[in-house]
Formats: structure tokens, C-alpha cells, sequence
């Protein structure tokens, strides 16, 4: 399993329209082939700054089959406007502890 990791500063005043949106848009990427699950985090300091959680089967789910797409299309077409800087996506795998 790989997490996607996106920390989102959204402009000031649009945080409300921004989380109703993030529901709409939130079937785009349910219905995407290797995805597992998704979380979206108000971060409680900064306001407008959330911490979006992607968890997919493979790496290439996210970057090949969803950014892709013509479903990622409308993904963005739904969201980036709101976002202000743009985010900087990152990628994770668990660290297997148990030698």
C-alpha cells in the first residue's frame, strides 16, 4: 500500500465552499481502480491548512491511472482553484520494523 501525502493551504475566506466541494469531488477519486481510502484533516493551528491522506494499492494507481485520467480533469477542475501555494505531493510506504 502507498500513501499520498498533500498538505493544502486553501485562500483565506474560501475554507467552508472548499469543504463542501472536497465532498462533491471525493467520488472522483473513490471510484478510481487501486484506490483503498481518503481523509481529509483541518489542521487546527493554521487556517485553511488541511493535510489530505490518500491511501492506494500502487504507486502507479495515483500517478498513472488517476492523474492520468479525464476524472483527474475534473478533479481539478473541481479543486485547485482553492489552493494557494500550490501543493507539493508526496508518497510514502510503511517501514517494516520488524527485522
Amino acid at each position: 500500500m502507498i500513501l499520498e501525502a498533500v498538505m493544502l493551504q486553501v485562500k483565506p475566506g474560501m475554507e467552508k465552499e472548499y469543504e463542501s466541494a472536497f465532498i462533491e469531488a471525493s467520488t472522483i477519486i473513490s471510484s478510481m481502480k487501486g484506490y483503498i481510502s481518503h481523509e481529509l484533516q483541518r489542521c487546527l493551528e493554521v487556517k485553511g491548512k488541511y493535510l489530505l491522506i490518500v491511501n492506494w494499492e500502487t504507486l502507479e494507481d495515483h500517478t498513472v491511472g488517476f492523474r492520468q485520467s479525464k476524472e483527474y480533469l475534473e478533479w481539478k477542475k473541481r479543486l485547485h482553484h482553492f489552493y494557494d501555494p500550490f501543493p507539493v505531493v508526496e508518497h510514502f510506504e510503511m517501514v517494516n520494523l520488524n527485522n
